[in-house]
């Protein structure tokens, strides 16, 4: 084979691999971003801990199909960079589509979520919840609330007694 192709089989494998790997996977298109803004962008992405590459689509069909994400395929027209997390899976969703809110240039197409491809809408309401940080706050807070509450319920009970026994 030629070295061309050979490089082209290596990418197509990259590909493959980040997309298994992954736990969230979000397809954009970047038209339109000036390169300071696409620059602030990978900054961002970068400090999160997530691969933000452009690939060519047609090698990116080829790796979605080989990772069984075929639905990928109808995302993947025009120029489109992908953002691959394999820690968070809410982080590539709230920080791109921050970026879109403030950059109406940048795009988001689709996305696969813990295996699953989902819809640009699905997107967006995965960045739309709190962060792993958040969510394990609410949840504290809802557990200590019966504690708190009998320990109120105990004083109020005890300061009664005491104002009875006085």
């Amino acid at each position: 084979m030629s070295s061309v192709i050979e490089q082209k089989i290596q990418i197509v494998d990259e590909i493959t691999a980040k997309l298994k790997a992954s736990v969230s996977t979000i397809v954009v298109d970047y038209r339109g971003l000036t390169v300071a803004e696409v620059t602030e962008l990978r900054k961002q992405l970068r400090e999160a801990g997530i691969d933000f590459k452009v690939y060519k689509n047609s090698m990116t069909r080829r790796a979605a199909d080989a990772a069984e994400l075929s639905e990928l395929n109808a995302a993947l027209t025009g120029p489109n960079a992908i953002a691959f997390s394999t820690e968070d899976v809410v982080a590539p969703a709230k920080i791109l589509n921050d970026f879109a809110k403030k950059h109406d240039a940048l795009e988001i197409k689709a996305g696969v979520i813990e295996g699953n491809v989902a819809t640009v809408e699905e997107v967006k309401a995965l960045a739309e919840l709190p962060s792993r940080e958040g969510l394990l706050s609410m949840l504290l807070s809802v557990l200590q609330a019966p504690i708190r509450n009998l320990a109120l319920a105990t004083k109020a009970v005890a300061e009664q007694k005491e104002e009875q026994g006085a």
